[in-house]
């Protein structure tokens, strides 16, 4: 099994069809059959199969394609850090951020990476989850940072964090006064601000229904930070992520942790492939995965 063979296979499983993927690999239809086949061989089962309408995955290959896609990811990002102690990246490089992430995470990321590579040019934006998805897919975007599970199932992910969400509450309310945790079946007769689709409100709908309830809703917005300055403004409670409530100190709302089994979210850097990465996205996207490797995902007001 070699590269060459791994990345015919990740290709034609992408593109659906040989001739396209024969291309765009600069080799012959028939030599990316050989390599096909030679995977096949080694592995000792079919991986595609082809039909009139192009190449499908069988149910190994399918089993087999995010293996071979790890492998190819991480063969790339070893050969990249060896490239940075001769090459310096240059260029943009566009990613963009769930608004639940960018505000807490990106200003002093961005500040240490310009720092370390000040010839890259960042391209930040801020959008919905279906929206970055799209937007990487299709090529707008170098990667994104959204949260788990993927709709689409040809991007690649890299898990950067998992986090809580807990409750946020005007201040001197009742539930910060327990001075425990709280179970989210508890706070369901609270006055609520929500923002449809998101983790939390799912969480939220659940519990209600578990008891024999419908949630309150004084406003919905479309922004979790909306949703946070609703609550300082005491019209309701609200479930966020535990890394927009770190600050909570210096704002005006208090945060009540939730008992075990709350809801969570799990927060992943997304990308094409390596083969897509310029040598600036390559050098951001390992900046990204070591600093929160060593210092986790941190609120910008947060001490250090």
């Amino acid at each position: 099994m070699n590269t060459e063979q791994l990345q015919a296979f990740v290709r034609v499983a992408r593109e659906g069809r040989l001739t396209v993927a024969a291309r765009q690999l600069g080799v012959s239809q028939s030599g990316l059959t050989r390599q096909l086949q030679a995977l096949e061989g080694e592995l000792g089962v079919r991986l595609l199969v082809r039909t009139p309408g192009g190449a499908v995955l069988t149910g190994a290959g399918e089993r087999f394609l995010p293996h071979a896609r790890r492998a190819l990811d991480a063969l790339a990002v070893g050969t990249a850090q060896l490239g940075e102690l001769t090459t310096t990246p240059g260029g943009a490089v566009s990613l963009g951020t769930l608004r639940t992430v960018s505000a807490y995470l990106l200003p002093e990321l961005a500040r240490d990476f310009k720092h370390r590579y000040p010839d890259v040019l960042l391209k930040l934006s801020e959008g919905l989850h279906d929206a970055l998805e799209a937007r990487v897919a299709n090529g707008e975007l170098d990667m994104c940072i959204v949260s788990l599970p993927l709709r689409r199932v040809e991007l690649v992910e890299q898990k950067l964090w998992e986090e809580e969400f807990v409750l946020a509450v005007p201040r001197g309310h009742r539930l910060s006064r327990l001075g425990r945790p709280v179970a989210l079946t508890e706070a369901v007769e609270e006055t609520w601000v929500v923002m449809p689709g998101m983790t939390g409100t799912s969480a939220l709908e659940v519990a209600s229904e578990t008891r024999g309830l419908k949630p309150r809703i004084a406003v919905e917005m479309d922004s979790a930070e909306g949703m946070r300055r609703m609550v300082e403004q005491g019209l309701g409670v609200a479930l966020l992520p535990a890394l927009m409530a770190r600050d909570h100190a210096a704002r005006g709302f208090e945060v009540v942790s939730l008992s075990k089994g709350g809801p969570r979210r799990q927060v992943a850097l997304v990308h094409r492939g390596e083969e897509y990465l310029t040598a600036a996205a390559r050098a951001l996207k390992l900046f990204i995965i070591d600093t929160l490797r060593r210092s986790g995902p941190r609120s910008q007001t947060e001490p250090r």
